[in-house]
């Protein structure tokens, strides 16, 4: 699978052992963060990520900063996009399951390494159930794009 990775400063020493995690495990990870532990501002990554996903350029990413919403909220403004906060392996499962999210979140501050791990490890290896969840996303992704086009009609 070839996946997008972004982090912040805090994030940094995290998000290189799951870089490294998931390329012994054969994945191809783009990374788009920083690697410096001076301040890096998280919408960056956010957004960098983010539109890799949203172009297909890669099949989904991960997102690291202090506790995974900042960045999460950075991604989710890009049309297209569902990335969730998951910081613990279930609600990563079922956010592929039943909201086919297209990116992951987590906080270097809230969890472990090992935790991350098992997270991603959910997440990758979800697929999307479809069915009255595919209807729901599709509601999901209405609202998204009546809110594009209400922004451009004002």
């Amino acid at each position: 699978m070839k996946l997008a990775i972004g982090n912040d400063h805090v994030a940094v020493e995290m998000k290189q052992e799951i870089k490294a995690y998931l390329e012994a495990q054969g994945h191809e990870v783009i990374d788009v963060g920083t690697n410096e532990p001076g301040s890096f501002h998280y919408p960056i990554s956010g957004y960098r990520v983010a539109k890799l996903v949203a172009a297909g350029e890669v099949e989904g990413g991960i997102l690291i900063c202090g506790t995974g919403v900042g960045i999460s909220l950075a991604a989710n403004k890009v049309k297209g996009i569902r990335a969730c906060v998951c910081s613990e392996p279930y609600t990563a499962k079922l956010s592929k399951q039943h909201n086919n999210t297209n990116i992951i979140a987590f906080g270097a501050r809230v969890i472990g390494v090992e935790l991350a791990k098992m997270i991603v490890d959910e997440w990758i290896n979800a697929e999307f159930m479809g069915g009255r969840h595919g209807t729901r996303v599709d509601m999901i992704m209405e609202i998204e794009a009546t809110q594009h086009l209400q922004a451009a009609e004002e």
